[in-house]
C-alpha cells in the first residue's frame, strides 16, 4: 500500500494511527520547533488557558497542551495514535496532573451531545481526514454556552512564503500526512463553527480561534 492510503483526501485513520505511532518518539521535537522557532508558544498559552470547567483536548499528541491546562475542573485527552497516548501518559505523570486518556477518533468522539465545558485541539485540522468533520464533532460534545479553543497553522499570508509552501505541499503530505497550506478560516467556515476571537503570528502561518458551536 502506497504512502497516502484510502480515505478523504488520501490519509485515512489507520495509516494516520501508523504514521504518527512512528513519530511519537520524536514528535515532541516538532512541537518544540513549531513553539519557539516559529513562535507559537505565545498563541497556545493564548488559547489553552483559557480552557475552564471539564475539558476535553482532542487529538492530544504526547501532550504538549497539559501544561497549560492545569486547574480545569476535570480533563480528558483523545488520540488516534496509542504510541502518541503513551507518550502522552508518561507526560501528565511528569507534570502530576490526572489526565483522563482514551483512543479515539477526533471524527467519531464517544461522548454524549454537551459533555464539555471547553474543547481543545492544536496543529491537528492540517492532518484529520475530513477537519470540517472532526470539528463539528468538536463541537457536538461541546456545551452549548461552552467554548472550542484551537491552535492551527496553515497558508502564509507572505506571498512568497505561501509559493513555497504550495510547491512543498503534496510532497510534505505524502510524508506526513500534513496539509501545511490549508486555508484554517476557511475550514473552520465549513465546520458551522461561530467564531469570537483569532490571533496570528509567524508571518500569518499560525493562527489561535476562540470559537463556539452554533
Amino acid at each position: 500500500m502506497s504512502d497516502v492510503e484510502s480515505g478523504h483526501d488520501g490519509y485515512d485513520d489507520a495509516a494516520l494511527r501508523r504514521v504518527y505511532g512512528d513519530m511519537a518518539a520524536s514528535y515532541r521535537w516538532v512541537s518544540l520547533i513549531n513553539d519557539t522557532l516559529f513562535g507559537a508558544t505565545r498563541l497556545r498559552r493564548w488559547a489553552m488557558t483559557q480552557a475552564r470547567g471539564h475539558v476535553l483536548d482532542v487529538a492530544c499528541g504526547t501532550g504538549e497542551n497539559f501544561r497549560l491546562l492545569r486547574g480545569v475542573d476535570s480533563l480528558t485527552a483523545v488520540d488516534l495514535s496509542p504510541a502518541m497516548l503513551a507518550q502522552a501518559r508518561r507526560r501528565a505523570g511528569r507534570l502530576g496532573i490526572d489526565v483522563d486518556l482514551r483512543e479515539m477518533s477526533a471524527q467519531q468522539l464517544d461522548f454524549p451531545d454537551g459533555t464539555f465545558d471547553t474543547v481543545t485541539t492544536a496543529m491537528t485540522t492540517c492532518t484529520f481526514p475530513d477537519p470540517a468533520a472532526a470539528l463539528r464533532e468538536m463541537a457536538r460534545v461541546t456545551r452549548p454556552d461552552g467554548r472550542l479553543l484551537l491552535v492551527e497553522h496553515g497558508r502564509s499570508r507572505i506571498d512568497w512564503i505561501a509559493r513555497l509552501q504550495d510547491r512543498r505541499a503534496d510532497r510534505h503530505y505524502r510524508q506526513a500526512g500534513c496539509r501545511w497550506n490549508q486555508d484554517v478560516m476557511a475550514v473552520l467556515g465549513a465546520a458551522g463553527l461561530r467564531i469570537d476571537a483569532t490571533r496570528t503570528r509567524t508571518v500569518g502561518v499560525f493562527t489561535a480561534v476562540v470559537a463556539r458551536p452554533r
